[in-house]
């Protein structure tokens, strides 16, 4: 196994965004694309992990780039300042989700025909949005995701198969907004599964959540329950 990295520029009219491609080059030939959706403070050495365990799967995992190359939060306040934008206007969002996957697509690496996204926090409601868009993707994985509708893509059709794998006590997403989902995805007749991890916080899959009074607390076996979960489901998607 030899995991290789390359910085990918791409750019969203005037902004600069910079997403890291991940992949191990001992496997040969393009092979399924998996796109790594942040958190708040923006890409890190968090989501270029996942990416990194995505690539020892035989996967290609992009890391993107919401906010602009080098853009990064370093603080609750600064992290909010970054997302909230987003969260406002959930077209912009939704353009820049779409406009990484395509990146994606168009590397050497990866089989354009097979792609898929996983999220964390923020990046888990990310990827709920590429697939409320009706994006032709696989699947996509939410990890403790926020879970909020927007209001553009009620008539989409969602084509992506979802899983989404809660932490039950998530204070960012109690329980209402669950069952608020599990609706809206049944309405639109999509391909979902919810794991729900009981006595478990936001953020639990990040071994640095131990904040809570925000509700952000690592939990190491919902982290690998949950890491188990996206692999079969991927393997069920990929045939892998």
């Amino acid at each position: 196994m030899s995991i290789q990295t390359r910085l990918v520029e791409y750019h969203d009219k005037e902004s600069v965004l910079e997403g890291m491609l991940v992949w191990d080059d001992e496997v040969g030939g393009p092979r399924p694309g998996v796109l790594v959706s942040h958190a708040w403070s923006g890409r890190s050495d968090y989501e270029e992990s996942k990416a990194r365990r995505l690539a020892e799967l035989g996967y290609v995992a992009f890391a993107l780039d919401l906010y602009g190359k080098g853009v990064r939060g370093s603080s609750v306040e600064e992290n909010s300042a970054l997302m909230q934008p987003f969260l406002d206007d959930r077209a912009m969002l939704q353009r820049r989700l779409l406009l990484a996957v395509d990146t994606m697509r168009q590397q050497d690496e990866v089989d354009a025909a097979q792609v898929a996204a996983v999220g964390f926090c923020f990046g888990g409601l990310c990827v709920l949005d590429i697939a409320r868009t009706g994006a032709a993707l696989a699947g996509v994985v939410s990890f403790h995701g926020l879970l909020g509708a927007p209001e553009n893509t009620s008539d989409k059709t969602i084509n992506a198969k979802v899983l989404v794998l809660h932490g039950w006590d998530d204070p960012m997403a109690p329980p209402e907004a669950v069952l608020a989902l599990t609706r809206e995805l049944s309405d639109r007749q999509a391909d979902w599964q919810l794991h729900a991890y009981g006595n478990t916080l936001h953020a639990f899959t990040n071994p640095d959540a131990n904040d809570k009074a925000l509700g952000t607390v690592y939990s190491a076996v919902a982290e690998r329950r949950s890491w188990q979960a996206m692999q079969n489901f991927l393997a069920e998607l990929f045939g892998s």
